[in-house]
């Protein structure tokens, strides 16, 4: 089943598709953000390989269960055909209630149907105080009118 907006990108196209992965990984619904990805999807995130549907899924279960209080904001970096570069960053607490920022990039390659089909993610952890976050909306979808990660200076 098609997912648009669909390669090849136009810088608003890659715009939406980012805000798009987003909302989806803001949701926290680990079987939901899987079908964003091919069935034989292929992933390096930080130093784990996944490889498929099933394993994105199983991925993302145990993220979210150990990144508690997550808050995603994508910005586009680049753009060209069927590939989208992105910067990020997200706020996440672990067990013990130390906040994180995790900043990264991402390389992202889709199939003609606007799946994902290879997503290449390095990622950085920064404690930071409760005082310290900037990302404070209610669980969930990003405000429209919450700045981005430029706006914040990030």
């Amino acid at each position: 089943m098609p997912r648009p907006p669909l390669p090849p990108f136009t810088r608003e196209t890659a715009i939406q598709k980012v805000r798009l992965a987003e909302d989806g990984w803001n949701s926290r619904d680990p079987a939901k953000v899987a079908l964003a990805y091919t069935s034989d999807t292929s992933w390096r995130n930080r130093d784990t390989f996944v490889t498929g549907r099933d394993q994105v899924e199983v991925f993302l279960a145990n993220k979210w269960h150990n990144e508690q209080e997550y808050r995603l904001i994508k910005e586009l970096w680049a753009h060209d055909g069927n590939r989208i570069a992105v910067r990020y960053a997200y706020e996440w607490h672990d067990a013990e209630g130390q906040w994180y920022r995790s900043y990264g990039n991402e390389n992202w390659e889709f199939s003609d149907d606007g799946l994902m089909a290879n997503r290449y993610a390095s990622i950085n952890d920064q404690k930071i105080s409760e005082s310290d976050r900037k990302f404070r909306w209610p669980q969930g979808r990003r405000p429209d009118d919450h700045p981005g990660l430029s706006e914040l200076g990030l």
